[in-house]
């Protein structure tokens, strides 16, 4: 069995006759016939029932158009594959990316990018750093945006972009008439608290403890946009990324500056050993002007 008699059998299974098969491969009637009859003998079952010279396909011959169909179908990606490669270096980009700039930085470097480069096959994940450095460090992602708190080993890294910290409250909440938020204000205030391990978080405890302040925490999560979710609801405030918190102000929510000034940082990571794809390169660049 080889891939030409493979394609005779596809085509006289589509057109329905070896005299049809036979002007689509430019190729004799004869040869057709004979091709599909050694497949048969390699196969060792017949394809086809001959019935007063016509072609009838077996059940077995049913049954294995199916399988050739399944694989014609990946010979297909391959050549579109190849084609984007050909064209545009790896031909696709699999991100991964933390919730607080999923909604704001990456869609804004995504249309940029996906605009010069209409062609190539984009993956986007939204999942919490740690899951985005597995991903990265596996292989199975080209690029991650992390927090800075995540392991750094096993993983290429850079420093991306850091982002000012900014305190959200509820509308109509009193410290809306304060130009600054400092953590002297917040005593007995509900707060909603980042994860434990969030570099921001231990940098904010220990701006309230040299400030000899106890914060009254009554959530705790991972998402800056779960924050803003919960302080628009009136639950409490929070510390946010001003950018995360976009689509809330004017709905439900206010941003203040915090002092003294805290930050989230963030970084790029790639998989180890592995050079960046020119279109990767591009799509980094197009991130670092989203991000300002």
């Amino acid at each position: 069995m080889n891939l030409r008699q493979i394609e005779v059998f596809r085509v006289v299974m589509t057109s329905g006759t070896t005299a049809k098969a036979a002007e689509v491969l430019h190729v004799s009637q004869p040869a057709v016939s004979k091709m599909i009859q050694e497949l048969e003998r390699s196969l060792d079952f017949d394809l086809f029932h001959r019935i007063k010279g016509r072609l009838q396909p077996t059940p077995e011959g049913q049954l294995f158009f199916r399988e050739v169909e399944q694989a014609f179908l990946g010979l297909t990606h391959l050549r579109g594959a190849a084609a984007r490669i050909r064209d545009y270096g790896s031909g696709e980009l699999r991100i991964a990316c933390l919730s607080a700039l999923s909604t704001n930085v990456l869609p804004r470097a995504l249309r940029a990018f996906m605009d010069r480069n209409p062609n190539i096959a984009v993956t986007f994940q939204a999942r919490m750093s740690s899951v985005v450095r597995d991903l990265v460090a596996s292989g199975q992602f080209d690029l991650g945006v992390v927090a800075d708190e995540i392991d750094r080993t096993g993983v290429q890294v850079q420093e991306f972009a850091r982002f000012r910290v900014a305190i959200a409250l509820p509308e109509g909440h009193p410290l809306e008439v304060r130009k600054v938020i400092r953590p002297a204000d917040l005593v007995d205030q509900p707060f909603i608290a980042l994860a434990p391990e969030d570099t921001t978080r231990r940098e904010a405890e220990q701006a309230f403890e040299a400030a000899g302040v106890t914060i009254r925490t009554v959530i705790e999560t991972p998402y800056s946009t779960t924050i803003c979710s919960m302080v628009a609801a009136g639950i409490g405030l929070g510390l946010v990324n001003p950018l995360t918190a976009e689509p809330y102000v004017g709905h439900g929510l206010t941003l203040r500056p915090f002092e003294p000034a805290l930050h989230f940082r963030t970084l790029l990571i790639t998989p180890p050993n592995r050079l960046p794809s020119r279109i990767l390169e591009e799509f980094i660049r197009e991130l670092k002007r989203a991000a300002g």
